[in-house]
């Protein structure tokens, strides 16, 4: 069974549809890229997953055993996130919450919890430093340890390098891509870098005037995904 399904879905606000007609999959272990111009709908759509916004028609179902408190997320950044005054421990520990349900205090499950992924992302070093005092770099490592508390099954990034540079990208790809094929991690992420969609992702979703779901080869072949390429892609569209 499919651990995530949108079936048929609308999507839009104030009464105004952005993105009709979509359908897609997504499995266990699956990488799923969303990619598209700006204002296409790829933040909306995500945060539909997350149950933040309602289709406005269509449903999006759950399966495989997922539950919507078992969903990590990493959203784009803003300046008030990045300037928030909390160490390095107590962000990455966060994302136990939902694991709380109504205990005041983490136990010490979840301490170990947020300890190992800490650990799992080079982060233990610095498990005292406050977060504001950061590196971008730094600071996304800390908030996918964070989201990675919140679940074992499927993480939503939603542009995790934006303003990251080329090293710093490439180390964060490389995280992600190993949360994906060594623990077995659902990856959903959002993209303006189609090259890397290409590289690490397993399918891609393609939301526009002409949407487009399948695997990276069927994306390359199919005409949005060659539309996409020619203005977007390395060197007019090739194979990265």
């Amino acid at each position: 069974m499919a651990q995530l399904a949108c079936q048929d879905v609308s999507l839009g606000y104030e009464g105004r549809e952005i993105v009709g007609g979509l359908t897609f999959t997504v499995n266990a272990g699956d990488y799923l890229c969303i990619v598209g111009e700006n204002g296409s709908g790829k933040s909306t759509l995500m945060k539909t997953i997350l149950g933040l916004r309602s289709p406005m028609r269509g449903e999006i179902v759950m399966g495989d055993g997922l539950r919507a408190n078992e969903i990590g997320y990493l959203p784009q950044q803003t300046a008030v996130q990045r300037d928030f005054p909390a160490s390095v421990r107590e962000i990455v520990l966060s994302g136990c919450q939902g694991r709380c349900g109504l205990r005041p205090f983490y136990n010490r499950d979840e301490r170990r919890l947020a300890a190992d992924n800490m650990e799992k992302l080079g982060l233990t070093p610095l498990a005292r430093r406050c977060y504001r005092d950061l590196s971008g770099g730094q600071t996304q490592r800390v908030l996918l340890a964070r989201a990675l508390c919140a679940t074992q099954k499927l993480l939503l990034l939603d542009e995790p390098v934006s303003g990251l540079d080329p090293k710093v990208t490439a180390e964060l790809y490389r995280l992600i891509a190993d949360l994906n094929a060594r623990d077995g991690i659902t990856v959903i992420m959002i993209s303006h870098d189609i090259s890397a969609a290409l590289r690490y992702a397993t399918h891609i979703l393609h939301i526009g005037e002409r949407a487009f779901f399948g695997t990276r080869d069927e994306y390359r072949e199919s005409g949005p995904g060659r539309e996409y390429l020619r203005f977007h892609g390395p060197k007019g569209g090739a194979k990265p």
